[in-house]
């Protein structure tokens, strides 16, 4: 299919997708979005005309925007509480912006995909500052999914069908799948009728309940918060293929980010999980708590990403 029509189904579909899945809220998911996550200045402090210093994050778009923000606001809230710092919250439609970011000094600190993880200048000075335990492992895997009416059992059975990735930089949304083509001895420019980019799991997810396309490859992680959230959105997809281990989705520090915030990020981040309330936040995340990543785990990654390009 010649590169215009894909990225002109591409659109249709997306928006079809979108209409559906933010029917009533006004937010439109590709906006970028500036959130203020600002503590109150205690009386002394407003007298005094004491300043906070601001420090700005983003989380990469691996859920939509809308479900983005709201499955974060607590734990970004208690990290600005804990800092007594005003933490911006940036959205970006795809991971290269937000590495772009990162690497210029534009964001202090991202949660960010594995896949986007490897992709960063290592030149450029971003910091690996800790990483999720998610079921007793900083480790996750893919699922490639398929319409329950498809009839697929297997990657190969998805030749010459629809097929939704999620973002030029995801592992679990993009690398993975192409990886596991080429290793079928099939040309992934060729293999499916049609692919389009959702920048987004859930929109995947979405699509292929819906029968808008016949599969996609997602992160089993996010397809597993989504199924407990809501079982019935998720009872018209099969899992027909599960990935090896890959390293988590990390959080990094820009080299910008002054050392001592680095310091206290993580610390706040690698506490959380002895606090029942707090707990409780990164539990909704289905996160166990954080841990010192280790940046060997995305090996397997860069591994792939060579194979492909090669």
């Amino acid at each position: 299919m010649p590169e215009t029509d894909i990225y002109a189904m591409r659109s249709i579909i997306i928006i079809i997708v979108i209409v559906l899945s933010t029917a009533g809220c006004r937010q439109d998911p590709r906006n970028i979005q500036t959130v203020d996550f600002a503590r109150e200045l205690d009386g002394e402090d407003r007298q005094a005309g004491k300043a906070r210093e601001t420090l700005k994050v983003a989380v990469s778009a691996m859920l939509s925007p809308r479900e983005t923000f709201s499955s974060y606001e607590a734990l970004l809230n208690h990290i600005a509480y804990e800092l007594d710092v005003s933490l911006e919250f940036h959205q970006r439609r795809t991971y290269s912006e937000i590495n772009n970011m990162l690497e210029s000094g534009q964001l202090d600190f991202a949660f960010i995909c594995s896949g986007a993880y490897v992709e960063l200048n290592q030149d450029s000075g971003t910091e690996l500052l800790t990483v999720p335990v998610v079921n007793g492992k900083p480790l996750y895997q893919a699922y490639i999914i398929v319409n329950s009416n498809t009839g697929a059992d297997k990657l190969t059975d998805l030749k010459g069908a629809s097929f939704a990735y999620t973002d030029l930089l995801s592992n679990a949304g993009y690398f993975y799948a192409l990886y596991r083509i080429i290793e079928e001895r099939e040309n992934p420019d060729s293999f499916f009728s049609s692919t389009i980019f959702t920048n987004a799991h859930d929109l995947s997810i979405q699509m292929v309940a819906r029968g808008l396309v016949d599969g996609a490859t997602v992160h089993a992680n996010m397809f597993e918060y989504i199924k407990a959230k809501d079982p019935a959105s998720v009872r018209n997809i099969r899992i027909i293929e599960t990935s090896p281990w890959f390293g988590i989705n990390p959080v990094v520090a820009s080299f910008y980010m002054e050392g001592r915030f680095k310091e206290k990020v993580r610390d706040v981040l690698h506490n959380m999980h002895l606090d029942d309330s707090l707990s409780k936040i990164i539990n909704s995340l289905q996160i166990d708590r954080f841990t010192t990543g280790n940046d060997s785990d995305y090996d397997i990654i860069r591994m792939m990403k060579e194979n492909i390009r090669n």
